[in-house]
């Protein structure tokens, strides 16, 4: 089985936990960082009315509620909110959560979207399950409208790590993986959340990647002490 494959598999099996084993994991602070990605890429784009927010790896459509909810608290008008996900299984825990959304079974190199119709694109913790990141970036730009934002938040490899990271790495390395796969009952899936990391981009390979792909970087920040790091870039 290849890689993308396999990943997909995984995350099919443990659909049904996902979304336990994610609030257990994060004790419910990947909220704040979700909040503020919607909000910060909405004050960027400066509109009170948008066409189509499209969120990538989209898994059981947390996000999309995200950008619901915090666009309705700016006031602004959402036409149109689109996940796409290669996982089946993800996508139909999705369907039952959030019913009101538009799902689409695909990869985040084959959106089935025309050029240049989403104004925002969002991919939360999923980037690093793309095989073929390059691909997949420039996939991202031509679904983008002129101007439009690309929306990352992820799990960033940290090459020198402080005090504060190495304490991260041991939670994300030894603790995370025997939580989850308790909940799941699969451990398996779950171990591979740290060898992901330590295998993805750090900030500023990832900064440049998306500058390769046409991007021009707007925002940073990275949360709790370098665990989560948000990145928004604009299509030039």
């Amino acid at each position: 089985m290849q890689k993308q494959e396999k990943i997909v598999s995984m995350f099919d099996d443990i659909a049904p936990t996902y979304d336990k084993a994610n609030r257990v994991m994060s004790m419910g602070v990947d909220r704040s960082w979700r909040k503020k990605a919607c909000n910060k890429a909405f004050e960027f784009y400066a509109k009170d009315r948008v066409e189509r927010i499209v969120d990538v790896a989209c898994g059981t459509g947390d996000m999309m509620d995200y950008w619901r909810r915090q666009a309705k608290e700016k006031g602004i008008n959402v036409d149109e909110l689109i996940g796409v996900d290669p996982s089946e299984g993800m996508v139909g825990v999705g369907r039952e959560k959030f019913p009101e959304f538009t799902y689409h079974i695909a990869k985040a190199t084959e959106i089935p979207l025309e050029d240049e119709s989403a104004d925002f694109l969002s991919i939360t913790y999923g980037i690093r399950n793309v095989v073929e990141r390059e691909a997949a970036l420039k996939e991202f730009n031509r679904v983008l409208k002129q101007g439009g934002m690309v929306v990352i938040l992820e799990f960033m490899k940290n090459e020198n790590p402080s005090l504060l990271g190495q304490i991260r790495d041991f939670y994300m390395n030894k603790i995370l993986p025997k939580v989850g796969g308790f909940i799941s009952k699969n451990l398996e899936a779950y171990e591979y959340l740290p060898n992901s990391i330590g295998d993805f981009a750090t900030v500023g390979q990832m900064q440049q990647e998306l500058q390769d792909a046409g991007f021009e970087i707007k925002f940073t920040q990275s949360f709790s002490m370098d665990i989560s790091t948000l990145i928004i870039a604009q299509k030039k």
